[in-house]
C-alpha cells in the first residue's frame, strides 16, 4: 500500500487549499531540520514526506492522478488491474495514444521557498542537491502568505520558538480566548453536536484586516465533565507578527432538576414517608435518554441509606460501553405529631 499523503498532512480527502496552506505551514515550520537540530536525521525524512504530500495534494492534476491510482500510480508503480504500465518517464496509459503525465519528487527546500516567499536556510543533510541558498540580508524579504508573517519572523521561530530575528521582532502566540460552553445534563449523557458562529478578522494579502464569519462544529461526546475543554488551533483574529490565538470552549454543566452529577454517577433525591421508609418503597424514574425505570427497595431506609442500581450512571468517555451508578438517596418525612393511641401501637409493633 502507497504513503497516505492525506494522512501525512492531517487532512480530509475533502480538503480544500486553505486546509492545506495551514496544514503544511504547521507542519513545515514543526520538521523543518533546521529546528531540530538535535533529532535532524528524523526531521529530514518528515519534511521530505511532508513536502511531497503538499506537492501532489495542492497540484490539481497530481492529486487527480495520486486520488484514482495512488502513489504507485502517480510514481510509475501501477496497482494490478489499473491498465496503466509503468515507464521510465511516469507511466502512461495503456491501450496506446492514451495520456501520459510525468512526476519528479521536487526538492522540499524549493517548495518551502516558494511557500514562505523567501529562500530557506539550506538543509545540507538533506542530499537532494538545488534549492537551498543562504538569507542574505534580512530587509528585503518579502511578507509570508499566512497571518503577515514575514522572513524574519518565521526564521525566528525555527530558530528557537520565539526567539529574537534579525530585525528584532519576535513571532509569539497570542493567549488563548476561552469561553464557556453551557451544556444540558441530557446532552452530556447521550452527546450532541454544536454549531458556533464566530466573527474574526483575517489578514488580506495587502495585510489588512477584514472581518469574517465562520461556523464551528463541537461534537460533545457523551460523559463528558465540565471543565472539558475543546480547542480551535488559531482561530483567534489575525495580526501581523503574531501567530493567532487558539479558540477554547470550556464544558460547562447546567443544573438539573431531578438529577445531579457526582463524578460518573448521578443522584437523585426521592421524598418518601415513615411508613415507607419502614416497610418498603418503589420508585418510579425516568431516565436522561427518557427510560423508565421501576426500583424497588425492600431494605429499611434510614436517612444516610443509599439504593445503588449499576450501570445508570453517566457514560465514561474512555470506555464508551460503560457507565457509572444511580445513586438514589432518601429525604424520609417523619410525621409532626402521634396520639397516645399510635404511640403505644408502634411501641407495641416494634418491641
Amino acid at each position: 500500500m502507497g504513503v497516505d499523503y492525506y494522512k501525512i498532512l492531517g487532512v480530509d480527502r475533502n480538503a480544500k487549499d486553505d486546509d492545506l496552506k495551514k496544514a503544511y505551514r504547521k507542519l513545515a515550520m514543526k520538521w523543518h531540520p533546521d529546528k531540530n537540530p538535535n533529532n535532524k536525521k528524523e526531521a529530514e525524512a518528515k519534511f521530505k514526506q511532508i513536502s511531497e504530500a503538499y506537492d501532489v495534494l495542492s497540484d490539481g492534476q497530481k492529486r487527480a492522478v495520486y486520488d484514482q491510482y495512488g502513489e504507485e500510480g502517480l510514481k510509475g508503480v501501477p496497482p494490478p488491474g489499473t491498465g496503466y504500465s509503468g515507464t521510465p518517464d511516469g507511466y502512461s496509459a495503456g491501450g496506446g495514444g492514451g495520456s501520459s503525465f510525468r512526476f519528479n519528487p521536487r526538492n522540499p527546500d524549493d517548495i518551502f521557498s516558494e511557500f514562505f516567499g523567501f529562500a530557506s536556510p539550506s538543509f545540507s543533510g538533506m542530499g537532494m542537491g538545488g534549492g537551498g541558498g543562504g538569507m542574505g540580508g534580512s530587509s528585503g524579504f518579502p511578507r509570508g502568505i499566512f497571518s503577515g508573517v514575514g522572513a524574519e519572523e518565521i526564521l525566528a521561530q525555527m530558530r528557537g520558538g520565539g526567539g529574537e530575528a534579525s530585525s528584532g521582532n519576535v513571532m509569539r502566540k497570542a493567549a488563548p480566548i476561552e469561553r464557556n460552553l453551557p451544556c444540558s445534563l441530557e446532552d452530556l449523557y447521550k452527546g450532541t453536536t454544536r454549531k458556533m458562529k464566530i466573527s474574526r478578522d483575517v489578514l488580506d494579502s495587502s495585510g489588512r484586516p477584514t472581518p469574517v464569519e465562520e461556523i464551528l462544529t463541537i461534537e460533545i461526546r457523551p460523559g463528558w465533565k465540565k471543565g472539558t475543554k475543546i480547542t480551535f488551533p488559531e482561530k483567534g483574529n489575525e495580526q501581523r507578527g503574531v501567530i493567532s490565538s487558539d479558540l477554547v470552549f470550556i464544558i460547562d454543566e447546567k443544573p438539573h432538576g431531578i438529577f445531579k452529577r457526582d463524578g460518573n454517577d448521578l443522584i437523585v433525591m426521592q421524598k418518601i414517608s415513615l411508613v415507607e421508609a419502614l416497610t418498603g418503597y418503589t420508585a418510579q424514574l425516568t431516565t436522561l435518554d427518557g427510560r423508565s425505570l421501576t426500583i424497588t427497595v425492600n431494605s429499611i431506609i434510614n436517612p444516610s441509606y443509599e439504593e445503588i442500581v449499576r450501570g445508570e450512571g453517566m457514560p465514561i468517555p474512555k470506555e464508551p460501553s460503560k457507565r457509572g451508578n444511580l445513586r438514589i438517596k432518601f429525604n424520609i418525612k417523619f410525621p409532626s405529631r402521634l396520639t397516645s393511641e399510635q404511640k403505644t401501637g408502634i411501641k407495641r409493633l416494634l418491641s
